[in-house]
């Protein structure tokens, strides 16, 4: 602990790096980080090398052609018209789960139009078009037949909120009948059997709709792209401003997807900032939970010490939904929780949280310049909480590359050796990056310099051991120290701006908009607490929720 101590004191501040509105040229950093700009997603950037959108190197996919794509739902699709779509977008578009659900029970909607209205909606903007998005890689062939199931039984007494709805996965979560990719062409025909997190989504009726794009390997492989961008699935596409903001990683797809209205709700996955990026960089709302509330079997790993999956959705209750149908102890997860609460726990309370009185918040007085922030406080000073303005103390994260090679180095072979379909032959990093090499400018037009990084790195078990307790300490101590003193219930954050302080705690939090800059461009308000604090987050985030409305659909998406 003294070794500890004495290494903090001669650690250096780094200065707050802003999420850009433009590609940046990711700088890796093995020894310090600065803690707000590490996001597998927004990694930390350079500001001196920035990259227009429009100059992509590669913008449309190519590996998945649209009318392969499509071609086995054109005929399911033949009796949903143009006029079909219009007539049922009163009824679909932004409305949330119990709505839904409400106009399946007064008969004016059913499980089967709305997966039929998703797909059409699909097809109809995501790709190849002037206003595709490229945010959606794969579909659940058998969806529709599934959905006429669901209304055949949909009278079932004491159903999930989440039964007939269709959710859209990142494509690093295993489902059965798509291939999981992680976006990458070594993973093109991995037809693998359903993740934990699957299985239970569907145990409580949900509907897989289909795979998002995502960052390539959860953006831990380039180090010289965009976020958003994969081999498989093409460039993602930020829907408030295609090719001018950037869509936030690396569950990018997971949150345009959503921004767009491509389905009820999506799940993304988190190792620092790879929910919260894209959730506010597309005015939606994103939860990373505790790490191993969600289970993470199934699911293509960064780091086993801080990955996690967690619900993206267009408002608070759907979130609150989502993870109440996803979360269960998963005994092949070495992090997995036992959550003794039962369905309902998240979400049955909900509409009641509506008052913030007696809460204490700690507003980070360096982030007090942003208006949008001072005015989310004034919102919630207004709900009858209390602000109480916090002097950051350390915000440097040593070695952090380190801990995500060395968990990589270990966590991915486990995956490729367990999870994967049997015909994948990759089974290491190295098999990777060798693989890759075979027709690079298709399957790695921006390089593999973190997938270099990680086979460079020398790192022993002990060396790993270390930078785990002394980054958790870090992390705990950021956060619980003024919490205490100041007996705060939670912090108040903008984006992902604290995602890797939170992720080293292993800490929860939510991101929900909180309005748009002058261009347009959306920012989000993020609260973070404590271990298995995601009821009070979620609780806290309706609240402002519901008195400010901030969330506004994209202009061309209506």
């Amino acid at each position: 602990m003294r070794k500890i101590l004495i290494l903090l004191l001669f650690i250096s501040f780094f200065s707050c790096k802003e999420d850009k509105i433009k590609v940046a040229t990711p700088e890796v950093e093995t020894e310090t980080m600065s803690a707000d700009s590490i996001s597998i997603g927004v990694t930390t950037f350079k500001d001196a090398e920035v990259k227009d959108f429009r100059e992509f190197k590669v913008l449309d996919s190519k590996y998945i052609e649209n009318s392969e794509l499509w071609s086995s739902f054109n005929s399911q699709l033949e009796d949903f018209s143009e006029n079909s779509y219009n007539d049922l977008k009163s009824l679909i578009i932004e409305q949330d789960i119990p709505t839904l659900q409400k106009h399946i029970t007064d008969g004016e909607l059913s499980y089967e139009l709305l997966t039929k209205f998703y797909l059409y909606r699909i097809r109809k903007f995501d790709r190849e078009n002037e206003l595709s998005l490229n945010a959606v890689i794969a579909i659940n062939p058998n969806v529709i037949e599934e959905a006429k199931r669901a209304d055949n039984a949909r009278f079932v007494e004491n159903s999930h909120p989440i039964f007939g709805m269709p959710i859209l996965l990142k494509d690093n979560i295993n489902a059965s009948g798509m291939p999981t990719t992680a976006g990458a062409v070594a993973l093109e025909n991995n037809l693998a059997n359903d993740a934990f997190i699957v299985k239970q989504l569907k145990k409580q009726g949900a509907l897989i709709l289909g795979k998002t794009n995502l960052s390539e390997w959860a953006y831990f492989f380039c180090g010289d792209c965009p976020s958003g961008y994969s081999a498989i699935g093409g460039q993602t596409l930020n829907p408030y401003g295609r090719r001018v903001f950037d869509t936030g990683g690396s569950s990018s797809g997971s949150g345009v997807s959503m921004a767009a209205n491509f389905a009820v709700a999506a799940v993304g996955s988190e190792t620092s900032g790879s929910i919260l990026s894209p959730s506010s960089a597309n005015s939606i709302v994103g939860l990373k939970p505790t790490i191993g509330l969600v289970s993470r079997s199934g699911i293509v790993p960064i780091s086993s010490t801080l990955d996690t999956a967690g619900p993206m959705t267009k408002n608070v209750i759907d979130n609150a939904i989502v993870l109440d149908a996803m979360f269960g102890e998963d005994l092949s997860d070495s992090k997995s929780i036992s959550a003794l609460w039962l369905n309902g726990f998240y979400y049955e309370e909900l509409p009641q949280s509506k008052s913030l009185i007696g809460k204490r918040f700690g507003a980070f007085k360096r982030l007090l310049k942003d208006s949008l922030y001072q005015n989310a406080l004034e919102d919630l000073k207004k709900l009858g909480a209390t602000i109480v303005e916090v002097e950051e103390g350390l915000r440097t994260l040593p070695n952090f590359i380190s801990l995500l090679n060395l968990d990589m180095k270990n966590d991915l072979p486990k995956y490729l050796n367990t999870y994967t379909n049997p015909s994948i032959k990759v089974k290491s990093v190295s098999d990777v990056i060798s693989f890759n090499k075979t027709d690079s400018l298709r399957v790695m037009p921006y390089g593999q310099k973190l997938f270099n990084g990680i086979v460079a790195d020398k790192g022993d078990e002990i060396f790993l051991a270390n930078i785990k307790d002394s980054l958790h300490i870090i992390g705990k101590t950021f956060y619980d120290v003024p919490r205490k003193s100041l007996k705060l219930h939670g912090f108040l954050s903008i984006n992902n701006y604290h995602a890797g302080l939170a992720a080293v705690a292993e800490y929860p939090a939510i991101t929900i908009p909180m309005g748009y800059d002058d261009n347009g461009k959306p920012k989000g308000l993020t609260f973070i607490g404590k271990r298995l604090e995601e009821k009070q987050l979620i609780e806290y985030a309706y609240a402002y929720e519901q008195a400010t409305k901030k969330r506004k659909v994209p202009s061309n998406y209506n």
